[in-house]
């Protein structure tokens, strides 16, 4: 059986697909679970990860076939001792991890797709890409972290109108709420993607561990605790490399930075 999540490294850069193109890549149990053992394995590997589709799709979500086997027929799921939920723990693995991930997006985005991009932390789409939330339609509810990534990525207004109305946002319409950074021709977001891992990957290890891991929980803090974690990170000790850069920037050796054209 082929695997559900493909894996391989290209120098310093994981690439990480999604491996199920005749369901649209619907995520289950057993996809979730390779999921995690990858990022897992990747560890202290890599420098930074790109995460993709297989096919025509990013995802559409939740396998909702394997759910309905699962269910009673009083609608609940069966009760079950479950350390942590399945696809918290895994998403969490991606957003707060040991590198920073790119991710990918083509075609259907949708439902615990979607929650799995906003894990991610920078999206490329192309224009082929669309959003969507149908819980309300399909009479569940999000699972996989949205109330808290997706809804602060696009707030509750928005959130709520695609949840209860089922509208579904174009890539255009994606990025100008932020569920996008770049969006790019159809067929690129990969190439895209890429490019930016790249970028990523060639910075220092510990910066990018804290604008991945110490930015986001400052989100989350009162002002005067986030300004007291700032201090606390800018006074940590650097490595060699951090001063290096520094000094081929004041000698002029590093790259000007230039207004975009």
């Amino acid at each position: 059986m082929p695997a559900l999540v493909t894996y391989e490294v290209e120098d310093n850069i994981a690439l990480i697909g999604l491996n199920r193109p005749k369901k649209r890549n619907a995520m289950n149990d057993a996809l979730l679970m390779e999921l995690r053992d990858v990022l897992n394995d990747a560890g202290d590997k890599i420098d930074a990860a790109v995460l993709f589709g297989h096919g025509q799709n990013f995802s559409a979500g939740l396998d909702l076939a394997e759910l309905s086997k699962r269910l009673t027929p009083e609608g609940q799921a069966p009760r079950r001792r479950r350390p942590r939920h399945l696809w918290h723990s895994t998403f969490d693995l991606l957003a707060r991890g040991n590198f920073p991930v790119v991710c990918a997006l083509h075609g259907a985005t949708i439902g615990g797709g979607l929650e799995l991009a906003s894990a991610a932390h920078i999206r490329v789409a192309d224009e082929t890409t669309f959003f969507g939330l149908p819980e309300g339609q399909r009479g569940i509810f999000v699972g996989g972290g949205g109330s808290v990534r997706t809804q602060r990525i696009i707030g509750y207004p928005m959130m709520a109108d695609m949840m209860l109305t089922g509208r579904i946002l174009t890539a255009e319409e994606g990025s100008r709420c932020g569920l996008a950074q770049y969006v790019v021709p159809a067929g690129e977001a990969l190439a895209k993607a890429k490019a930016l891992a790249r970028v990523i990957a060639s910075n220092v290890p510990q910066t990018n561990w804290m604008i991945t891991n110490v930015l986001p929980r400052i989100n989350d803090l009162s002002h005067d605790d986030g300004l007291f974690m700032e201090y606390l990170n800018t006074s940590m000790t650097r490595p060699p490399e951090a001063l290096k850069r520094l000094e081929d920037f004041l000698e002029k050796r590093a790259p000007v930075l230039a207004r975009p054209e």
